[in-house]
């Protein structure tokens, strides 16, 4: 989703840029039956595809995110669950951290109410520079999801942009309305809650001027009918992801969510060596084997 229509080249910067709209536990064919403008909208522009949670791990959060995240599955980075000790984040490390390294200054945000994700507990943190993570006092999953993405936007709104950005929001309660009521009508409002938060970060990537910007919104796992995951049915392990960006149209063949990761990296024209070390490939690009 570009909010203009000019280069970087013809601005003089590097301003790329790459928001991921992280939403836990959202079923696939439940996601298909409800009105989510935000993921629709991204869906249009690029594509919104299903993708299967990769056989190397199971259908659970802490693996899934973290193929997402490093673009290599759980046989390399070695989370098999929300535990993540043993972790091969040093070997393996998140694209924040990666993409920082390869290009010194570059602006990132992270934000997520899940502690692994961003804090040093059950082996965390996940982004291994952590992030921001509302107060648990400041109220439910939606409450604090609502804290996440005002900070995502302020974030957006206020980074200066000519390095270009990553920008990642996580949205967590989805899956945990769904292991508390299954999959009824209070996970589908989390779903469509979810997506108008989204919404805000989408029309603050907007409001920028003189910027490109790639938009991927992207679950980790499904949920069996009464809640609950970590099995094999095709409602757990049927994830998806939506993109809209520069160079992105239909959905690519053999998509994987490690591809997420790579996508970012190429976004921003890190030079592929980098992440050569990748299981997942840019979209669109011709997976080799």
């Amino acid at each position: 989703m570009s909010s203009q229509q000019h280069s970087p080249a013809e601005h003089g910067t590097d301003s790329q840029h790459v928001l991921v709209i992280g939403i836990d536990g959202v079923r696939f064919d439940t996601l298909q039956e409800l009105s989510t403008p935000t993921i629709e909208a991204i869906g249009d522009a690029g594509f919104l595809a299903p993708v299967r949670v990769n056989e190397a791990g199971p259908t659970i959060s802490g693996p899934s995110w973290a193929s997402v995240f490093t673009g290599v599955f759980a046989d390399r980075h070695n989370i098999a669950n929300n535990q993540f000790d043993g972790h091969r984040l040093t070997e393996f490390p998140d694209v924040l951290h990666l993409a920082q390294a390869h290009r010194p200054g570059l602006p990132v945000f992270v934000g997520a109410a899940w502690p692994p994700l961003v804090g040093e507990v059950s082996g965390g943190p996940l982004f291994a520079e952590g992030g921001f993570r509302p107060d648990p006092e400041a109220g439910d999953w939606g409450a604090q999801d609502e804290l996440v993405a005002d900070a995502a936007e302020q974030f957006i709104a206020g980074h200066a942009g000519h390095l270009g950005s990553i920008v990642v929001c996580y949205l967590g309660a989805p899956d945990e309305v769904a292991h508390a009521d299954g999959v009824g009508p209070t996970y589908r409002k989390a779903i469509t809650d979810s997506d108008a938060r989204a919404g805000r970060l989408v029309d603050a990537v907007r409001a920028r001027q003189g910027e490109e910007w790639t938009v991927i919104a992207v679950t980790d796992h499904g949920h069996v009918d009464a809640g609950g995951h970590g099995g094999d049915t095709d409602e757990e392990r049927t994830a998806w992801i939506a993109a809209a960006g520069p160079g992105i149209s239909g959905a690519p063949d053999g998509l994987e969510q490690a591809d997420v990761a790579a996508h970012t990296m190429a976004t921003l024209q890190i030079a592929e060596p980098a992440w050569a070390h990748m299981s997942g490939r840019p979209f669109g690009k011709i997976r080799n084997g």
